[in-house]
């Protein structure tokens, strides 16, 4: 088992993948060259174990063990002796290859190399690296020490010894472990777009307004938060510059489209609830929903049936199985039921019908239905 991790980038998620490392047994060695960043990062810390302490989910001893497995470095040399490197910082790709081939000077030939990244591409990184068979995705989710869900990604270059020690380190880690193919997205941040791209699209049609498709969501679909309240709550500059980013790497493909309406949001600087405004006026009182049953079954229904048609091209494509698919949406992102799993419950010939409609309705290869749904109907198979 790895028992040597380094951790580069002490940000939120850099903190919390340190965390998770250190509670699992590891020695963990955080690397960032702000020191102020680096000291913010140990104060968190200490005050998430002493919560965890009050609370009673550790005692003292793991307190102090966990707080001790952790040392802060501002020296990238100090991470020579890593078995396993976890990189989190800035989502750009030429700085994460920059970092990736200086790394690879520092640390054994046998080290594996590891993004955090959320949409670029692994290949591309580990094309930086003399042996980019030892590069991989593995993708925590935030917060890192709460959330299950970990996507591993292998590239082309990546080797079955890099994959499967991964695999079993992470699964060590108590997390729960899919496996994706190396496209933009990956399986969530892909397979989620249609929960805020079609939300969008229906309050830019005027159907609805922004309240009463959350309420729709959470009252038909049972979704902890509706497609505009998460928005706000990531922050149009994460949530925006992700679709874009997703738009952009499938070649323009229309199902990926962002919307203008946030884009003007994340240009007037009102990103959610980190800056007070958003989709709401988080200064004021969040207006009441059109608690009209009807709509709201035809919102819920229009949203769910394009993350099925979503999840079933991702399964169509083999970016990850049928279970690991399911597994990252509902332990990655809380989605109440597997998308492929509620597509059973709806009908495999309910889903095609409503796909089809939609496409009828608006001649747009948006809402063109996935060839395995519609080769499912024709057999009449289910995905479980």
């Amino acid at each position: 088992m790895i028992q040597k991790v380094a951790v580069i980038g002490s940000g939120t998620m850099g903190s919390g993948i340190a965390q998770v490392a250190a509670t699992a047994g590891c020695a963990v060695k955080i690397y960032d060259t702000n020191l102020d960043a680096l000291s913010r990062s140990k104060n968190a810390l200490e005050k998430t174990l002493s919560m965890l302490l009050e609370k009673g989910k550790i005692d003292a001893a793991e307190q102090n063990r966990i707080s001790s497995s952790i040392t802060y470095v501002s020296a990238l040399e100090e991470l020579f002796d890593s078995e396993l490197v976890i990189e989190a910082i800035i989502e750009n790709l030429d700085i994460k290859r920059k970092l990736f081939s200086e790394l690879e000077t520092i640390v054994s030939a046998e080290t594996i190399l590891a993004s955090n990244t959320s949409s670029l591409s692994i290949a591309s990184i580990a094309a930086s690296c003399q042996k980019s068979e030892r590069v991989i995705g593995i993708h925590f989710f935030n917060p890192a020490p709460l959330m299950q869900l970990v996507e591993i990604v292998p590239a082309v270059q990546t080797n079955e010894r890099t994959l499967q020690k991964s695999v079993e380190t992470i699964s060590k880690w108590k997390k729960i472990v899919a496996v994706a193919k190396d496209t933009p997205g990956f399986i969530v941040n892909r397979v989620a777009r249609p929960f805020y791209s079609e939300a969008l699209r229906i309050y830019e049609e005027g159907v609805a307004d922004f309240a009463t498709i959350d309420w729709s969501m959470k009252t038909f679909g049972g979704f902890r938060m509706g497609p505009f309240e998460l928005m706000d709550f990531i922050g149009h500059d994460v949530n925006y510059i992700v679709t874009e980013s997703v738009f952009t790497a499938f070649y323009f493909d229309s199902r990926y489209k962002p919307a203008f309406t946030q884009k003007r949001l994340l240009e007037a600087g009102f990103l959610g609830r980190k800056s007070g405004r958003g989709f709401y006026n988080y200064s004021e009182e969040i207006p009441k929903p059109t608690e009209n049953e009807t709509l709201g079954q035809q919102i819920f229904e229009r949203i769910l049936v394009m993350l099925i048609n979503e999840a079933a091209d991702a399964l169509f494509l083999n970016i990850a199985s049928t279970n690991d698919i399911d597994n990252a949406m509902t332990k990655g992102v809380n989605y109440p039921k597997g998308l492929l799993a509620w597509a059973d419950e709806k009908g495999i010939a309910w889903c095609v019908e409503k796909l089809d409609a939609l496409y009828n309705e608006y001649h747009e290869d948006r809402y063109r239905c996935s060839p395995l749904l519609r080769k499912m109907n024709r057999e009449n198979k289910t995905f479980y």
